[in-house]
């Protein structure tokens, strides 16, 4: 093997390796972006609620508006939230067929149903979008704030897309590494529980007592 050949092999991981890196850093920034974004609104409603009921034990009166910022607030931490689930795979999964998989065939199912994911998610992003411009033409207000809905339902096209760019990104780790990955950074790991020869669990005989 000439010096050549062997620069050639020794490039082609080094270049794989940093464009990990980059989407690591890609994918870390949107975390800290939803983080704050979950976090806050969490926080703000616990602050707001409280507040509401102090103010209604010491003067007999709650804050105005306190219910439909509160349900503001949901909207916002759903959506992003669906970003938030998609990046620690903690989505719903029917896996009824991807669990008697194994090897390649389960990689493959995987990146497909990424792949599909993703599509789906960036179509309710489009979607979302004529929606919340239908909103802002028809200037639709909450009723006791009066704060423009468009504003709040802005949540859904960032956070679909948010979840889109999370199964490309879990597509894109499951083609450059040799390990199955549920998210970018959550490696898929099932841990197989010993059987005794009669075919059940050991820690099923242990709760009847055998």
């Amino acid at each position: 093997m000439t010096q050549q050949q062997e620069s050639n092999n020794n490039t082609a991981p080094a270049r794989q390796n940093g464009f990990l890196k980059a989407l690591g850093a890609i994918d870390h920034g949107l975390g800290v972006f939803e983080a704050v974004v979950i976090a806050g609104c969490v926080l703000a409603m616990a602050a707001l609620m409280s507040a509401h009921v102090v103010s209604n034990l010491l003067f007999q009166q709650g804050i105005p508006g306190t219910y439909e910022v509160t349900e503001m607030l949901i909207v916002v931490i759903t959506f992003i939230g669906v970003s938030y689930a998609a990046r620690h795979a903690r989505h719903i999964s029917m896996s009824a067929i991807y669990d008697q998989l194994g090897g390649r065939l389960r990689k493959a199912l995987l990146i497909v149903l990424c792949l599909g994911t993703a599509v789906l998610m960036f179509y309710f992003a489009y979607k979302s979008v004529d929606y919340v411009l239908t909103l802002q033409e028809r200037g639709r207000t909450s009723a006791a704030l009066g704060i423009p809905m468009w504003l709040i339902y802005l949540a859904l096209p960032f956070g679909f897309t948010l979840a889109g760019i999370q199964y490309v990104l879990t597509t894109i780790r499951n083609l450059f590494s040799d390990d199955i990955y549920r998210s970018f950074t959550e490696k898929e790991e099932y841990s197989d529980v010993p059987m005794d020869d009669s075919g059940q669990t050991q820690d099923a005989n242990e709760h009847r007592g055998v």
